[in-house]
């Protein structure tokens, strides 16, 4: 086959990236679709750029997407990585086998400076994400605002201000992109189970691991 593509390692399928953006997920609309229940409905998505392509994780499930084995939010394919989507696996193949060096990722490498209040926000944002149940969406402004007993115009702000920090453009499924972008990050943790204490959140930038 030329040009880049996917193996599906469940069942050897073959898919072309023919398009500019291929979705993958479980959803019966998505273009490579994955039944495993371990993967979100909308799961992800690999852009092509000329003859390379990058891989951006667009859900909010527990197990996230991975590149041979490392946890991503966007990551810049090379020809023979595994993705992971869950716990399905596709290989990548047809990329140009060049040697890209180690620093090329999409992604950042470091988040940015937040405030006590931003992280709060934040934190209640993905608190859905962070329960014992999967695949669920960001918490709301509404939400937010009433889980930190603040008006929901100052979540709105809030946002507005965090979207700019962590540059995730407009459009639809914001919540979830930055949502998606903290948790990778590191910046937010899973909710303590009962009789335990949460530990205090982080509040300045921290490197992501």
């Amino acid at each position: 086959m030329e040009g880049p593509y996917i193996r599906i390692e469940e069942n050897g399928v073959l898919v072309p990236l023919t398009a500019v953006v291929t979705t993958v997920g479980r959803g019966s609309a998505v273009d490579v679709h994955l039944g495993d229940a371990s993967v979100s409905v909308l799961h992800a998505e690999i852009v092509r750029h000329g003859p390379y392509a990058y891989v951006a994780d667009l859900g909010l499930s527990r197990n996230g997407t991975r590149v041979n084995g490392r946890l991503v939010a966007r990551r810049l394919l090379a020809d023979g990585d595994v993705i992971s989507f869950g716990t399905a696996r596709c290989r990548v193949g047809g990329l140009p086998s060049e040697a890209l060096p180690a620093e090329v990722e999409l992604r950042r490498s470091a988040s940015p400076e937040l405030t006590r209040r931003e992280v709060d926000v934040l934190t209640s944002l993905c608190r859905p994400a962070l329960s014992d149940e999967a695949f669920v969406a960001p918490a709301t402004a509404r939400e937010i605002a009433a889980d930190l007993v603040v008006t929901e115009a100052a979540v709105k702000q809030h946002l507005l201000r965090l979207y700019q920090k962590f540059r995730v453009p407009e459009g639809p499924n914001r919540r979830v992109r930055l949502a998606n972008e903290v948790i990778t990050l590191g910046l937010v943790r899973p909710l303590p189970t009962a009789g335990h204490s949460a530990p205090p959140p982080p509040h300045h930038s921290a490197a992501a691991r």
